[in-house]
């Protein structure tokens, strides 16, 4: 039996491994200084939650076969240090799925926007075919229990993520995967923290591309001028195939697709999401199913979580959330709602939350980005800056950087619900909030500020 120890075992995805992992039947245990909801529930449920949180030095023996590392654990962590002192094998979370899933065929899905819709579309659609395959998700999706699975099935779907894999191994995660069949689904600035240029972001899929053995298959997002460019200079030796936008029309709201076995309609929207659905599709064509069948599985699919989710729908009023953060996916879902909704007024909603949007060097990137919105805010909270480490910014700078004259900075979250709320109560037409956020605004409870104003 595989005795594993995970140290930062709390993290997103590393509880969700460590529970993959156990059901296996590995020996799991880790180690955190702080664990909340829902990793603690879950721990807790499967009998692997620590009894004190912390780092145990003692709990690193020469009886375990391999170290999990998060990237939450810093350089000088007592478990760490230990680790290494005793010449124990380490790994962070992507070299050890690799570890795990080295005798399966790999399908991996990278880029900078899309990765968790297309993983869930693929994953939906192969489910509905019956077939066994193993995944790796950064969301939950609806009738998958975790967001991670490892058994001996001959498949795995990986999201893969250009993040640095550990703090002692800063390579992006997507380097560590090996994929047979792979997706690049677009590019566009981000993790500025990680990456301060674009030229060095763009150079860690020149990475992932030269590294991939020849003749692997990708499916490349040919509407991308970026993943063209580097598809043209990284992909020679490479099997590409593009994929396109289907030809589809709406129909009160809801995307009806126009394929060669006649109309299909869809419970997703947004010319973003029928972009994520041709390269899903590419790729459980490549595993062996028909067009058709495909067509019919995604049918059904209604998204993963914070993608385009509706949160509530009253009289006039629908009300969505999406984990849009970075420009180019804040321009997409606005867009998307503009053009699926083209008769609701569209009050937009979006909160800086992370490193990179809360970094006044990157905010120039969101130009033009909230355009499509009739009523714009944007929130951010000064907490949210100290516990970054980032210099304060004001409501003036973050408004210059939008070039909306009519935007609305927020940085109370008292006033950002009165100001929402006043504007759903003014409002005659149909109406769609759109709540915008990799973070929970402040933890406003946005079902209760929308039930109290425009039903």
């Amino acid at each position: 039996m595989q005795r594993i120890h995970f140290i930062a075992v709390g993290g997103a995805i590393m509880h969700q491994l460590a529970i993959a992992l156990h059901r296996k039947g590995y020996k799991v245990t880790g180690s955190d200084d702080d664990i909340t909801d829902p990793a603690k529930s879950n721990l807790k449920e499967v009998g692997l939650l620590p009894p004190e949180f912390g780092w145990f030095p003692e709990k690193i023996t020469t009886d375990l076969d391999a170290i999990v590392l998060g990237m939450h654990a810093k350089g000088d962590n007592p478990e760490l240090k230990a680790a290494q002192a005793l010449g124990i094998a380490i790994y962070s979370f992507p070299e050890y799925v690799y570890e795990v899933s080295k005798n399966k065929k790999r399908v991996v899905i990278a880029g900078s926007h899309g990765k968790t819709t297309i993983t869930s579309m693929v994953m939906h659609i192969l489910r509905h075919a019956g077939m066994e395959f193993d995944y790796l998700v950064g969301a939950r999706v609806e009738g998958f229990d975790l967001s991670v699975r490892l058994t001996d099935a001959p498949l795995i779907v990986l999201e893969g993520d250009e993040y640095p894999a550990s703090v002692i191994e800063k390579r992006p995660k997507i380097l560590f995967y090996h994929p047979h069949i792979s997706v690049l689904s677009g590019i566009a600035w981000d993790h500025i923290n990680v990456f301060p240029t674009y030229e060095n972001y763009f150079s860690q899929f020149v990475s992932y591309l030269e590294g991939l053995q020849p003749e692997t298959k990708l499916f490349y997002n040919s509407e991308d001028r970026e993943v063209q460019r580097l598809v043209a200079t990284s992909g020679k030796k490479l099997d590409t195939v593009p994929y396109v936008t289907p030809d589809f029309h709406y129909e009160h709201g809801q995307p009806v697709v126009n394929t060669a076995n006649g109309e299909v309609k869809l419970s997703v929207f947004g010319r973003h999401n029928l972009q994520n659905l041709s390269a899903a599709i590419k790729v459980c064509m490549e595993l062996g199913m028909s067009e058709a069948a495909c067509y019919q599985a995604i049918s059904s699919f209604t998204g993963a979580a914070r993608r385009l989710e509706k949160v509530m729908e009253g009289k006039d009023l629908l009300v969505y959330r999406d984990f849009a953060h970075a420009p180019s996916k804040l321009q997409a879902t606005l867009n998307a709602v503009r053009e699926a909704y083209p008769d609701h007024r569209l009050i937009a909603c979006f909160e800086l939350h992370t490193f990179s949007s809360l970094n006044e060097q990157f905010l120039s990137e969101y130009t033009g980005s909230m355009d499509s919105a009739d009523d714009a805010f944007v929130f951010f909270s000064h907490h949210a800056l100290q516990l970054k480490g980032l210099p304060d910014i004001t409501t003036a700078e973050v408004k210059k950087h939008f070039k909306r004259d009519d935007l609305v900075v927020v940085d109370d979250k008292d006033t950002l619900v009165n100001l929402v709320g006043n504007k759903l109560t003014q409002t005659s037409a149909p109406t769609f909030l759109l709540l915008m956020s990799s973070g929970t605004f402040d933890g406003i409870d946005w079902k209760t500020v929308c039930s109290q104003q425009k039903q």
